[in-house]
């Protein structure tokens, strides 16, 4: 059974794109603290929410524990951040897909938290696709093979950037800057803002974690 659980974290709610556009009966919501408001918000019903909700007013806490089912609150003081603790339940729960909205934008360290522990986890569960999304971007990571990636109009630049380790063997077909079998060195800016030439490309590497952006201007 196809199992797709939405994280919505707190992060500046004019990169969040509208969300009921993005649910579905097999959706399970989850809300990273001030997060669970934005899915109220959209009309959805968030399934559990996930916290140390200290940015939470007195009176919002009263409205999330009348309408969230499950409640997982922590103390401020602790290891992980709210966002992967809310992953770590997600995976407990065996999805076929983590999508994360609210991740991005305002402060820089949690984005950069965020969009790295995508391929933290990833490799850990090779069978979970992982998306960070907003009204610009999907972010999503990869493990060497190959993938095909269909054209879309909207979203038509796509980066490629070797995350925790420089990427072997990648090859691009389809594209506008092809590649073949290329080493693409950690930092390196060759393979930001390419472009499909066809409806639809597809990318292959041999040898460590790409993180792929679909970007509009």
């Amino acid at each position: 059974m196809i199992k797709i659980i939405h994280i919505v974290a707190g992060g500046p709610e004019k990169l969040v794109p509208d969300l009921s556009e993005y649910q579905d009966e097999n959706i399970i919501w989850v809300g990273v603290d001030k997060g669970v408001q934005m899915i109220i918000g959209a009309g959805l019903r968030p399934d559990i929410a996930v916290g140390d909700f200290d940015s939470i007013l007195e009176d919002e806490w009263k409205r999330i524990e009348r309408l969230v089912p499950s409640l997982r609150k922590f103390k401020p003081e602790k290891d992980e951040t709210d966002m992967e603790l809310a992953i770590m339940w997600a995976l407990e729960m065996n999805p076929t897909s983590v999508r994360i909205f609210g991740g991005t934008g305002g402060r820089l360290d949690h984005f950069m938290a965020n969009a790295l522990m995508l391929g933290k986890y990833k490799q850990e569960n090779p069978n979970v696709t992982f998306e960070l999304i907003d009204v610009q971007n999907i972010l999503s990571v990869h493990l060497p093979g190959g993938y095909d990636v269909k054209g879309d109009e909207e979203r038509k630049f796509i980066s490629f950037i070797p995350i925790f380790s420089d990427v072997y063997g990648l090859t691009l077909k389809g594209f506008k800057y092809p590649l073949n079998n290329h080493h693409v060195p950690t930092g390196s800016s060759l393979c930001i803002s390419n472009e499909l030439i066809h409806e639809t490309g597809h990318f292959s590497f041999e040898k460590g974690i790409l993180m792929m952006i679909r970007s509009k201007d």
